[in-house]
């Protein structure tokens, strides 16, 4: 996605990963030990470049392509998640 994530922490706050681009900041943090799971109905959507090549960088990250390529009225879309099963879906920017 072109965002450069670095583990990051907040005084005595848990790690987690941050990114910062023109001024906005944008956080992962990791599940806590009494969370059982994630907020299944949540998910982040970004517009990229272009999303075959940011496919291709996902392959073999830690990242998990759960979609194949859609199309639909608004453009391709493909759906990522982490480990932690927070998804993202991902459009492709003039499709």
């Amino acid at each position: 996605m072109g965002l450069g994530f670095e583990y990051h922490w907040h005084g005595n706050g848990p790690m987690h990963y941050s990114a910062e681009v023109d001024g906005t900041v944008l956080e992962f943090y990791p599940l806590t030990k009494s969370q059982k799971g994630t907020d299944k109905n949540f998910r982040l959507g970004f517009s990229v470049d272009d999303l075959g090549k940011t496919i291709e960088a996902l392959q073999g990250s830690n990242w998990i392509v759960l979609s194949p390529v859609n199309v639909t009225e608004w453009g391709k879309t493909v759906v990522i998640q982490d480990l932690d099963e927070r998804k993202i879906e991902l459009k492709g920017k003039g499709t």
